[in-house]
C-alpha cells in the first residue's frame, strides 16, 4: 500500500508539476476572489487547518461515508469508499486516529473546467488499524505512529454562495512512513 502510495505520488508530481506555474496560481486566486471577493490565501489556509483538513481525514479514519460524500466529488469518493466498504463487508472495522495536522502548504492553483483547483499539501500524524470482529488487528498497528505525506487537490464550487463550504476534495495522494520519536 505504502509503495502505491508513493508511486501515485511520483507520478501525480510527474503530471501536474508541469501544469503548473506561479502564474497560474495567481490567475487561480484572482479567479477565486472574483467568485468570493473576500477570498484569503491566509484565511484558506487557516479554514484547512482547523475545518476542511480535519473533517475529511477524520471521516476517512472513522469510515464516515456519509460526510465523505458531501466533501469529495464522485470519482475521489468511490476511491476512498471502497476499502471502508470492503473492510465492512467483511466484518472489519477502522481504528485509526488522526494525532496531529501540520505544514499546511498552497502549492499550486490552476482555473479549470470544474473551477478554480488549489493543491494543498500536509503531513499528519496517525494511527492506522483495521480490526475484526473479534477486534483482532488484521492491518496496521494501533501502537505505531505513522507520518502521512498528503497531496490534495480542492476545487472551489463557484455555485456555492458559504466559503467554508464550497471545496471540494477532487484528488488525493498519500504516502507513509513510520514516525520515530
Amino acid at each position: 500500500m505504502i509503495r502505491a502510495s508513493r508511486l501515485l505520488t511520483d507520478k501525480f508530481s510527474d503530471v501536474m508539476g508541469g501544469l503548473f506555474s506561479k502564474t497560474e496560481l495567481s490567475e487561480t486566486l484572482t479567479e477565486l476572489c472574483k467568485i468570493d471577493p473576500n477570498f484569503d490565501q491566509k484565511q484558506f489556509l487557516r479554514d484547512c487547518e482547523t475545518d476542511i483538513i480535519p473533517n475529511i481525514l477524520e471521516a476517512m479514519v472513522r469510515g464516515n461515508l456519509e460526510i465523505l460524500k458531501d466533501w469529495c466529488f464522485e470519482s475521489t469518493y468511490n476511491i476512498i469508499a471502497t476499502p471502508i466498504n470492503q473492510a465492512i463487508k467483511s466484518g472489519m472495522y477502522l481504528d485509526s486516529k488522526i494525532l496531529d495536522i501540520e505544514n499546511i502548504d498552497l502549492a499550486m492553483g490552476k482555473v479549470m473546467e470544474h473551477g478554480p483547483v488549489l493543491i494543498v499539501t500536509f503531513q499528519a500524524q496517525q494511527i492506522m488499524c483495521v480490526r475484526d470482529k473479534n477486534h483482532e488487528v488484521v492491518e496496521g498497528d494501533p501502537d505505531k505512529v505513522m507520518r502521512v505525506n498528503y497531496v490534495w487537490v480542492l476545487c472551489r464550487d463557484p455555485n456555492e454562495l458559504n466559503p467554508k463550504s464550497a471545496w471540494r476534495l477532487m484528488e488525493i495522494s498519500a504516502n507513509s512512513q513510520e514516525q520515530f520519536v
